[in-house]
């Protein structure tokens, strides 16, 4: 298993920037891909960006394409999304997920972690 801890939501600016960290325990991070995902009031959860355990194949959604982007440090167990170019519709809970390698589904996530964009 593996547990998850987000940090870096807040209240910005549109046009500004956050970056988002996840922090995961266990010794096996390697062995999962990683997800970021959120979900406006109202709205479904969505995937945002995903990377790889090798960090080889990443996702954008294409509403964050060329204004998001997800990295990985396997030797520190953290995956983040650094966000710019901040829009009022990114406003929304966003989430840390691990999907198991051998899997097809996100089964672990943190708690989340609350992006406000005002206009």
């Amino acid at each position: 298993q593996v547990q998850l801890v987000e940090s870096g939501g807040g209240l910005v600016q549109a046009g500004g920037s956050l970056r988002l960290s996840c922090a995961a325990s266990g010794r096996t991070f390697s062995s999962y891909s990683m997800g970021w995902f959120r979900q406006a009031p109202g709205k479904e959860r969505e995937r945002v960006a995903s990377i790889s355990w090798n960090v080889v194949s990443t996702y954008y959604a294409d509403s964050v394409k060329g204004r998001f982007t997800i990295s990985r440090d396997n030797a520190k167990n953290t995956v983040s999304l650094q966000m710019n170019s901040l829009k009022p519709e990114d406003t929304a809970v966003y989430y840390c997920a691990a999907r198991p390698n051998t899997k097809y589904e996100f089964d672990y996530w943190g708690q989340g972690t609350q992006v406000t964009v005002s206009s």
